[in-house]
C-alpha cells in the first residue's frame, strides 16, 4: 500500500513548487551564497606570478594537481582566496569528533543538547583557525620554494596566511548559513558546486586526448559507461534499506483502546552517507597539497611521503581504505545512528523488536545489526572510491574520475532533493490543515444559521 505522504510527493509539480515560497526563498537564498562562492573562487590571492602559476598547472594538471584543483572548485589552480577550500573545517571536524568520543568532559557537553552543541561548534571554530593557519602557511611556503611568487619573503607569508584564513572562514559561514536558512547541508554544497564546475574543463581535456590520439575510441567509451555503472550503482546503494520489525502493543488512548501495530526501523546500508569519504580525503590531500606547489626543492622526508603516499600508490590506495572503513564505523556509531538512543526512544515509546528485550538487550541487537550492515556498506565506500583510482593509475586517463568525487555528487544530489520534496509536503500538509480549518468554519457558521433558537 503507498503511504498518503508517498501519494503526495508523487503528486508534486511546478505548481505546487510555485506556491511553496518559503521553499522558493530558501532555493534562491542558497544559489545565492553559492554564486558568490564560485565569484571568490576566480580572486587570486596577491603576489602570485600568474603565468607561472597557469605553466606550473598546466603540467600538474595530470596527475595530483588536477584532483587537488577539482575539490577546491578550480580555486587552488588559480590560487584564490578560496584556495584551502573548506578542508581545514572538515578536519577539524574529525579531530573534535575523535575528541568526544574520548574525553568525558566533551561526551558530556555532547550530551547537554542545543547549549552543548553549540560549544562544540564553537571549538570546531577554533579547530578550523589553527589548521588554516598551518595549512596556509605550509602552501605559501612551497609556493615560494617553486619560484611562483613575485615578490617572496615574509609580506608575502603574511598576506597569503592572512587571506588563506579568511577565505576559509568566510566558506565556513556560507555553509552554516546555507544550511540555516537554505536548503542542504551547507559544507557538502560547496564541495559538490565545486567539483560540478570542474567537470566541464576536465571533460573538456579528456576528449581532446581521444581527437589527438592519446586515448583510443575504446578506452573513452569505456570510461562514459563506467561512469553511468558507477552512478547507477552509488543511487542503488544509497536508496537501500535494512528493515527491522517493531512492535508496538495494544494500549489505551484517552477512552479507546488501540490494537497492536507493527512498524519497522529503516536502516541505511551505508548511514554515514558521502561523509567518510570527504574526511579521508581531506587526510590524504594535507600532504600532498604542500609538495605539489615546492616544485622541485621538495625535502627528502616530503618526497618520501609523496612516493609512499601519492595517488594510485599501493601504500595511498591501502591507507585510503582503511580510512573510510574507520569513518564510516565511528561517524555510524558516534553521529548518524547511536543504537543506546534509539533503543532508549523505543522504549520510551513502548515499542521493542520482537524476541528481544527492551532497553539494553535492544541496543546490543541494534549494533549487531548495524555492524554487520556497515560490512556491506563500508566495502561499497572503499569499492566505489578506490576503483576508478586503480583504472586510472592503471590506464593513465587524463580525467580525473574520481569515485570520491562521483559518491560526493550523486549523494548530495539525492539529500538535496528529498529536503526540496520534505518542504513540499510540508507545504501541502499546511494547505490541507487550513483548508480543513475553513470548512469548520464555515459549517459551523451554516449551522449556526440554520439552527433555531431555542428560548
Amino acid at each position: 500500500m503507498v503511504s498518503a505522504a508517498e501519494q503526495m510527493a508523487a503528486n508534486t509539480s511546478w505548481s505546487a513548487f510555485g506556491k511553496a515560497t518559503d521553499l522558493r526563498n530558501r532555493i534562491l537564498f542558497t544559489l545565492g551564497l553559492l554564486i558568490v562562492y564560485r565569484l571568490g573562487t576566480f580572486i587570486p590571492v596577491p603576489g602570485i606570478d600568474g603565468g607561472a602559476l597557469r605553466e606550473f598547472m598546466e603540467q600538474a594538471s595530470q596527475g595530483i594537481g588536477g584532483i587537488l584543483t577539482m575539490f577546491t572548485g578550480g580555486a587552488l589552480g588559480r590560487m584564490g582566496i578560496f584556495a584551502l577550500g573548506i578542508m581545514p573545517y572538515i578536519s577539524a571536524s574529525i579531530i573534535v569528533q575523535l575528541l568526544t568520543s574520548m574525553v568525558p568532559k566533551l561526551e558530556q557537553l555532547k550530551k547537554e543538547g542545543e547549549q552543548g552543541r553549540k560549544k562544540i561548534n564553537q571549538y570546531t571554530r577554533y579547530g578550523t583557525v589553527i589548521l588554516a593557519i598551518f595549512q596556509a602557511y605550509g602552501l605559501a611556503v612551497s609556493l615560494e620554494a617553486g619560484n611562483l611568487v613575485t615578490d617572496p619573503g615574509w609580506f608575502f607569508r603574511a598576506s597569503c596566511v592572512i587571506t588563506l584564513v579568511g577565505g576559509t572562514m568566510f566558506l565556513m559561514w556560507l555553509g552554516e548559513q546555507i544550511t540555516a536558512r537554505g536548503v542542504g547541508n551547507g559544507i557538502s554544497l560547496i564541495i559538490y558546486v565545486g567539483i560540478i564546475a570542474e567537470i566541464p574543463s576536465a571533460l573538456a581535456q579528456f576528449f581532446a586526448s581521444g581527437r589527438s590520439g592519446a586515448l583510443s575510441p575504446a578506452v573513452i567509451v569505456g570510461v562514459i559507461v563506467m561512469v553511468i555503472a558507477v552512478i547507477m550503482f552509488v543511487v542503488f546503494m544509497e536508496r537501500s534499506l535494512r528493515k527491522i520489525t517493531i512492535q508496538y502493543p495494544r494500549r489505551q488512548v484517552g477512552m479507546k483502546m488501540t490494537e497492536a501495530q507493527q512498524s519497522h526501523l529503516p536502516v541505511k546500508v551505508n548511514p554515514s552517507g558521502v561523509i567518510p569519504a570527504i574526511f579521508a580525503s581531506s587526510l590524504l590531500l594535507l600532504p600532498v597539497t604542500i609538495s605539489t606547489f615546492s616544485g622541485q626543492q621538495t625535502g627528502p622526508i616530503m618526497s618520501t611521503i609523496l612516493a609512499y603516499f601519492g595517488p594510485g600508490q599501493p601504500l595511498y590506495l591501502l591507507f585510503f581504505a582503511a580510512m573510510i572503513i574507520f569513518f564510516a564505523y565511528f561517524y555510524t556509531f558516534n553521529v548518524s545512528f547511536k543504537v543506546d538512543d534509539v533503543a532508549e526512544n523505543l522504549k520510551n515509546q513502548n515499542g521493542f523488536v520482537p524476541g528481544i528485550r527492551p532497553g539494553e538487550k535492544t541496543a546490543q541487537y541494534l549494533e549487531y545489526v548495524v555492524n554487520r550492515i556497515l560490512v556491506l556498506g563500508s566495502g561499497y565506500l572503499a569499492a566505489v572510491c578506490l576503483l576508478p583510482e586503480i583504472l586510472r593509475g592503471q590506464l593513465a586517463i587524463p580525467f580525473y574520475f574520481g569515485g570520491t568525487s562521483v559518491l560526493i555528487v550523486v549523494s548530495v544530489a539525492m539529500d538535496t532533493i528529498q529536503q526540496v520534496q520534505s518542504h513540499l509536503l510540508a507545504h501541502q500538509y499546511e494547505g490541507l490543515i487550513q483548508k480543513s480549518q475553513l470548512r469548520g468554519r464555515g459549517g459551523a457558521r451554516k449551522k449556526g444559521k440554520r439552527a433555531p433558537t431555542r428560548r
